[in-house]
């Protein structure tokens, strides 16, 4: 008898292990796509021209992060203009998918601040924390952007995936820094997140599963799930917020973002294109996609930044 529940105690804390540490290197080390793979295959898109890429202004800048490592930028500066925008990628990339997203500005007269994030790219960093820890490093980028060009900047954040979730993090819960943002395809909620991947990838319940998994993640990299929320902060993002999600995204759920959109308080759009997977928006609706951040620049952003200017 004694025999026997030795076993069923040694099965059941090698079950649990192994339940939490796969849990855990899912969230913390995540597969990141190869930067040569990133890079090809945004020239075949033709959304990166080598020869104009490399023709731009720019300047490499090394970021120190609150959390002990360097963070890669590249500001990009070919326009005489106080107007600049900062690109978070999602999780799995790196700045060379930034660069659509620049282009697009660049020709609205902005500049530009490109960056890998945390276990991305050039950066360092051991783990991926889905904005808990990015959100921290996103602020030193926007401090030492006001350090060099000045606090009177008009200042966005353009954000996608995992970059959309930072945005709103760093936006709502450590200071409103930017004068607008645009988040593309966020969560909502992490929590929630990994329990609709759950249920589409594992045959066990998620309720069996997270407990254990998010306690691994505590001790292992320091935080739990449900800390990651950009939800339980949207109200506290005063100035404006452009909303987009394709609506056939099934890895995060268009209606996340559509929850997002309905608690902020204050200027907002939102943009939900019919056609796209996961991160596909601006790919699948490029036309569509720039009229209307067109739309939200001349409709909630310029005369807000006008009358900005006039008071000063």
């Amino acid at each position: 008898m004694r025999r026997k529940l030795l076993i069923l105690l040694g099965s059941t804390l090698v079950t649990f292990l192994g339940i939490g540490v796969y849990f855990s290197n899912r969230i913390m080390y995540m597969r990141k796509k190869k930067d040569d793979f990133i890079r090809n295959r945004e020239i075949s898109a033709k959304r990166l021209v080598e020869d104009d890429y490399d023709a731009l202004p720019k300047a490499e800048h090394w970021v120190n992060s609150p959390s002990g490592y360097k963070l890669k930028c590249l500001f990009v500066e070919p326009n005489k203009s106080n107007k600049w925008i900062i690109i978070c990628h999602g999780v799995t990339e790196n700045k060379i998918n930034s660069i659509k997203y620049m282009n697009l500005f660049l020709k609205r007269g902005f500049n530009a601040v490109i960056y890998d994030h945390r276990r991305h790219g050039e950066s360092g960093g051991r783990t991926s924390s889905y904005g808990y820890y990015e959100k921290l490093d996103l602020k030193a980028v926007v401090d030492e952007l006001k350090r060099l060009k000045g606090t009177d900047i008009l200042l966005g954040i353009h954000g996608e995936s995992m970059g959309a979730a930072t945005l709103l993090l760093y936006a709502g819960s450590i200071e409103d820094g930017a004068d607008f943002y645009i988040a593309d395809c966020p969560f909502s909620d992490f929590e929630q997140q990994i329990i609709h991947q759950l249920k589409r990838e594992l045959p066990l319940p998620p309720k069996m599963i997270l407990p254990i998994g998010d306690a691994f993640l505590k001790w292992r990299d320091g935080y739990r799930a449900r800390e990651v929320s950009p939800i339980r902060h949207i109200k506290n993002i005063k100035n404006p917020v452009l909303f987009i999600h394709s609506e056939p995204d099934e890895f995060i759920p268009a209606e996340m973002t559509k929850e997002l959109f309905r608690e902020k308080e204050g200027p907002k759009q939102i943009y939900l294109p019919s056609i796209g997977a996961h991160a596909q928006s601006y790919n699948e609706n490029a036309g569509e996609y720039e009229n209307v951040i067109d739309r939200f620049l001349t409709e909630l952003v310029y005369p807000k930044a006008h009358k900005k200017a006039k008071a000063q």
